[in-house]
């Protein structure tokens, strides 16, 4: 029986991807079997081991533009959530697009499933591809990822985690037991309720079952994994950490924010602090990594934060 969402996803989602100039391609990471699959810039993509030597070389001779990581939720894969991006940011930027593990054709022999290990790993296969510094942009799960990859390369910033209060009165409000029955459905009915849940529009009202159904055979899949990845997001509230402060550049004035589920989910304490940038400070922050420690990633001094993404 054919799956119309298998279709949808070769036929125009990669089509799209290809389109803006991006290929998909397989990294190894590291000796435990992990491998990262990454749509990539066609033209950064090297042939060989000794290629991607030379890559390396250039990419450090020259700056180039700007690599921007686009990393995705709970509910799909890196291009599926990305699609209708990065057709814009390529004409600007080199976007890189991974599937994190368990997700797409990533995964891993590691028993490790926090998103500080998620980070390590998007910033290992980076690493391997030339990549030295980068703007990273997480949605939903992504975004813990994405901290994590600051904490990675940033003096003085701690990785945000989700109180069991917090997650608890989120979970009141969307009417679901626990992140595994919210966030892994298994069937038509759940699915359509995460996707109600994670979009500001309610188009999922409109997609018939059988849609519905395909998408679960296509992108719900290492159920026992991803269950395991949500319990690395949830701690205490004794052992949560202190909200951390954050700085931000500000939106253009008289534009006004919306969001389908506006409002407090616990604690406003709880809930990390966004700044304005100084002057002088540049909105883009970026990162870079070094491939002559142990660590592989290189970070500011303490006085430069500069270096977080």
């Amino acid at each position: 029986m054919v799956n119309w969402v298998h279709v949808a996803k070769e036929h125009l989602v990669h089509r799209l991807a290809k389109m803006a100039g991006l290929r998909r391609c397989t990294v190894g990471v590291d000796n435990a079997g992990t491998v990262m699959s990454v749509w990539a810039p066609k033209d950064k993509l090297p042939a060989t081991a000794d290629a991607a030597e030379a890559t390396k070389k250039e990419a450090r001779r020259e700056a180039g533009r700007l690599s921007v990581v686009l990393i995705h939720g709970f509910a799909g894969d890196g291009i599926f959530t990305w699609v209708l991006q990065v057709g814009a940011l390529a004409k600007h930027y080199d976007v890189y697009v991974p599937d994190l593990l368990f997700f797409g054709g990533s995964t891993s022999g590691d028993a490790r499933r926090t998103p500080a290990f998620q980070a390590e790993c998007v910033a290992a296969a980076l690493r391997r591809l030339g990549v030295e510094r980068c703007a990273a942009v997480g949605f939903s799960y992504g975004g813990f990822v994405a901290f994590g990859m600051a904490e990675v390369v940033c003096t003085g910033c701690s990785l945000p985690s989700m109180p069991r209060s917090t997650g608890e009165a989120m979970l009141r409000r969307l009417g679901a037991a626990s992140f595994a029955e919210l966030l892994l459905p298994d069937d038509a009915a759940g699915l359509r309720s995460l996707f109600a849940a994670g979009a500001y529009r309610k188009w999922s009202r409109w997609f018939p079952d059988f849609v519905l159904k395909d998408y679960l055979k296509l992108m719900i899949f290492n159920r026992k994994e991803r269950a395991e990845l949500l319990e690395g997001i949830v701690v205490s509230d004794k052992d949560a950490a202190a909200a951390p402060s954050f700085q931000q550049a500000a939106g253009p004035e008289g534009v006004p924010a919306k969001h389908q589920q506006g409002g407090a989910l616990g604690d406003a304490g709880a809930a990390p602090r966004l700044q304005p940038l100084p002057h002088g400070v540049p909105a883009a922050a970026a990162a870079t990594f070094d491939d002559n420690d142990g660590s592989g990633v290189r970070g500011g001094a303490a006085s430069d934060q500069r270096a977080c993404f």
